[in-house]
């Protein structure tokens, strides 16, 4: 695993699947490799309760309501759609329920403007086709259509990205349960079909901001329970994200650098001001162009880490994080910089004199960053 940039759930958390597979004695839906019951302890974690002998651990934060309702989904001939703002950790869930239910979350297409048919259904190896024709050997599955044959989860990123004639395509396959080849004749049997396995279903995720840009057909919005997933608003919650994530990233990269938990406050304090200002702003011109999610909360954590121990003191301090801060929701200039700036000077600075602590720096470190950028 460490040759691996970003080793997908399965092989990252293989022992632990090894071992809850080895344990596992309920009943199993179709081809699952583990139980709904495992399915949910692996993703939510143990508790003392469970009676296990080693800890599980907790790997998506969340309401336990949202897991139990995808598994059972998942476990009816339905497909998934979670959908929810960016950042809520839909994909993360989507690749730890594949890998868990079928070992295997790589079977994903990524829906965008050009995404045509072929990348659900199959294409073609256009050089064996011209030596040899038009045969199974030569015809290349999609990711969807691997699923298909292995009876495993197929994943489909950013739905409402792709277009209506992609979504028509994905209709039938929910539907049916099969892909027609007409290219391949029929030699009396079933050669020119490819049928779905049992244990086939699909994961979408879809962007709630992206509403309006190619909105789902009821056709396919009854082909899919949803389950929503909304952002995180509670404290603790959001701190036990955070954390986890950022001790992954020291872990890969071998750091040696603790997170303050007073710095870790105040990055958590900074994204409650700046969303409930964002909540209150009158138009999109006073907000923020990020979406302010505990995905770029994380993100402005990690910038501030790396750089502290490749440029800094090894030492995470105020200055440093506020730096991040900056640079990682500037996206717009100058109206980004000019919301920053008045966070700042209306909220940082009253607080740093009010509190201490680590906000004077805080606040310095962010107006210099300001400053180098306006």
């Amino acid at each position: 695993m460490s040759d691996l940039l970003r080793a997908p759930a399965e092989i990252k958390y293989a022992e632990e699947l090894d071992w809850l597979e080895s344990i596992d004695d309920s009943p199993k839906p179709f081809s699952w490799r583990l139980s709904p019951k495992m399915v949910r302890l692996f993703i939510l974690g143990s508790e003392r309760s469970d009676g296990l002998d080693r800890e599980v651990s907790q790997k998506w934060f969340g309401d336990r309501s949202f897991v139990e309702r995808s598994i059972v989904t998942l476990a009816s001939d339905r497909g998934l759609l979670l959908i929810g703002d960016p950042g809520t950790g839909k994909s993360w869930l989507a690749e730890l329920l594949s890998a868990a239910i079928s070992r295997n979350s790589t079977l994903v297409v990524q829906g965008t403007a050009g995404t045509t048919e072929d990348h659900i259904k199959y294409s073609w190896n256009v050089s064996m086709v011209i030596a040899k024709g038009q045969s199974r050997e030569s015809m290349i599955p999609s990711p969807i259509m691997t699923a298909m044959e292995a009876g495993s989860i197929g994943r489909f990123e950013e739905l409402t990205r792709s277009t209506s004639d992609v979504q028509d395509a994905l209709i039938s396959i929910l539907s049916e349960k099969y892909i027609s080849v007409p290219e391949l004749e029929s030699g009396g049997g079933d050669d020119n079909i490819v049928f779905a396995k049992p244990g086939f279903s699909i994961i979408a995720t879809a962007n709630s901001r992206d509403r309006g840009v190619n909105d789902l057909s009821s056709a396919l919005k009854r082909r899919f329970n949803f389950v929503r997933i909304p952002v995180v608003t509670n404290r603790k919650s959001e701190t036990e994200i955070v954390r986890f994530r950022t001790e992954e990233l020291l872990r890969r990269h071998s750091i040696d650098l603790d997170v303050p938990p007073n710095l870790l406050d105040v990055l958590l304090q900074s994204f409650a001001d700046l969303r409930a200002s964002a909540a209150a702003a009158g138009s999109d011109d006073e907000k923020l162009e990020s979406a302010l999610s505990t995905a770029e909360q994380i993100g402005v954590l990690e910038d501030a880490v790396l750089h502290s121990n490749f440029f800094g003191e090894r030492a995470l301090t105020a200055r440093t994080l506020a730096s991040s801060l900056v640079g990682s929701l500037t996206r717009r200039e100058p109206e980004d910089l000019a919301i920053l700036n008045k966070y700042l000077h209306g909220v940082v600075e009253p607080r740093s004199k009010e509190e201490g602590g680590s906000w004077p720096e805080f606040l310095e470190g962010g107006r210099d960053a300001i400053a180098t950028l306006s």
